[in-house]
Formats: structure tokens, C-alpha cells, sequence
């Protein structure tokens, strides 16, 4: 594990990104460039590194850098994706020296890392930045509006319930939170125009807060023209594979992911 110290953008402080990749294995690799969760308000970069290299770096032979981007509420949009951004962008102008092929990155994150994955692939398209060649979003967190019919439904069930996104969503964005004109690289359920994105690999639980957001942004991408794999897992609540990773369910949308990794970094 290898932290780098990137310049922030705008003259914001730097960014630190922690990167791994498999050992004994030569030549460029392709990148997993990976956002975690925790509703943009908690979490590390390192925590996830050593699931992602279990689950994927070592099966697939492929490298992971973690962003440590910057927590809400003591840094609001768009410093979040700022710090992503500016990641990304060294990482594909050094990927050389870095061991990366730059022509084979996956922009990923799971929950608020999702959205925030979801966010960039928007802002690299509209600032022609690097163009990935897919998106792993796991249960992402699209939508300030907390409106959904899932966000009802499930309010005061799921683990990560209306109450809590609706405190993520607030600290992120302060007095802009449900504005109408919130942008879409600060929720990307916003966005009017889901076109030349990255294919996207999409899942989320049936009996989560983030269902039908999720739902709608998969069939706004394909009516976009884009593509969008997607998965609804039945009974599964926000972060399952996570709180029960043996579990059955768990298994099959882990086994699903990496399949889907495996074809794109493979095309």
C-alpha cells in the first residue's frame, strides 16, 4: 500500500489517494479508481483496500487507488468531487510511472462513493477529462431529493433510512439542499443528459432507500442511448454484502460484480 500526495484543485489543499496493487505481476495494469462510502460525512480511504484487493485486485489482476476525499460538513460541495477529480486526473496524466494503464480505468464507489463515481464520470465527460471505460456503482447515493417512493417506503427500516440521507445530504450541500437548482455533479439524479457516459454496472437491494433512484438512473441512461447493467437483489437492505458477506445473496452479487469487471477490463 503506497499513499500519494496530488495537488487539490483550485488551489484547495492536496488530495492523498492510497493505491495497491498485486505483487509478482508485471506490466501496466488496469485501475480500479475507487470513491467509499459513508455519506460523504465519515469514513478513510484505506478501510476499503482490503476488500477491494481480496474481491477483485487479486482475482483480476488489476490495481486500486482509494481517494481520501474531504468530509462534510467541514467541506461542501463541490470539494468532495473537486478532490476526485483531481485524482483522476493525476492518475491518468502519471499512470506510467505509476504502473496503470490508463486506457483501461474503472471509475467505482459504493454508497456515497457511488454518486460521487457517478458525479465524475458527468464532470469528465463535460470537461473532457479522462474517459473511463466503465462505472461500478454499488448502491449509489444519486439523489438529494429523498423523494422516492422506496425512500418513503423503507423510512425507518433500511439501515441507512430517509433520516439519515436526508443528514448526509444536508451536510454536503448546506443551504443549496433540495434547491431546485442542486447541479448533477452534486447529485447526479439531476442531470438532464445521461449521454456519453461510461457503461455503467448498477446494483442496490430491493428493500433499501436508494431502490428507485436507482432505477430511474439506469433507464435514464438507456433512453440516453447508453448502457446499464442493472441489479435489483431481492430482500437486500443498503450495505448487505457488507453486515452479511457469506450470505448467499452476498455471495452471488459479489461473484456478479466481478464478472462484470472481468468483461469490461477484458473488452
Amino acid at each position: 500500500m503506497e499513499e500519494l500526495q496530488v495537488p487539490g484543485t483550485s488551489g484547495a489543499e492536496d488530495v492523498t489517494l492510497v493505491s495497491a496493487r498485486p505483487a509478482g505481476i508485471a506490466g501496466p495494469l488496469p485501475l480500479l479508481y475507487y470513491m467509499r462510502g459513508g455519506g460523504m460525512i465519515t469514513g478513510n480511504a484505506s478501510s476499503v483496500l482490503p476488500r477491494l484487493l481480496r474481491e477483485w485486485a487479486l482475482p483480476l489482476g488489476l490495481a486500486v487507488v482509494s481517494v481520501a476525499y474531504r468530509l462534510a460538513p467541514q467541506t461542501r460541495y463541490p470539494g468532495q468531487l473537486d478532490d476526485c477529480y483531481a485524482g483522476l486526473l493525476r492518475v491518468s496524466e502519471h499512470a506510467a510511472a505509476l504502473g496503470v494503464d490508463a486506457d483501461r480505468v474503472v471509475i467505482g464507489g459504493k454508497s456515497a462513493g457511488g454518486g460521487l463515481a457517478a458525479a465524475l464520470a458527468l464532470l469528465s465527460r463535460d470537461r473532457g477529462g479522462p474517459e473511463a471505460v466503465g462505472q461500478l456503482l454499488l448502491c449509489p447515493m444519486l439523489d438529494d431529493r429523498n423523494d422516492s417512493f422506496s425512500a418513503h417506503q423503507m423510512a425507518g427500516g433500511d439501515l441507512w433510512d430517509r433520516a439519515s440521507n436526508a443528514t448526509a445530504w444536508q451536510a454536503v450541500l448546506g443551504d443549496r439542499y433540495g434547491a431546485p437548482d442542486v447541479p448533477p455533479y452534486a447529485a447526479p439524479a439531476r442531470a438532464t443528459d445521461l449521454s456519453g457516459l461510461p457503461p455503467a454496472y448498477i446494483d442496490v437491494g430491493s428493500t433499501e432507500t436508494f431502490r428507485d433512484e436507482e432505477v430511474a438512473y439506469a433507464q435514464a441512461i438507456w433512453r440516453a442511448g447508453g448502457q446499464s447493467e442493472l441489479h435489483v437483489w431481492a430482500g437486500a437492505f443498503h450495505g448487505f454484502d457488507t453486515f452479511a458477506p457469506e450470505a448467499a445473496l452476498s455471495r452471488d452479487a459479489r461473484e456478479a460484480r466481478t464478472r462484470r469487471l472481468r468483461r469490461v477490463l477484458s473488452a
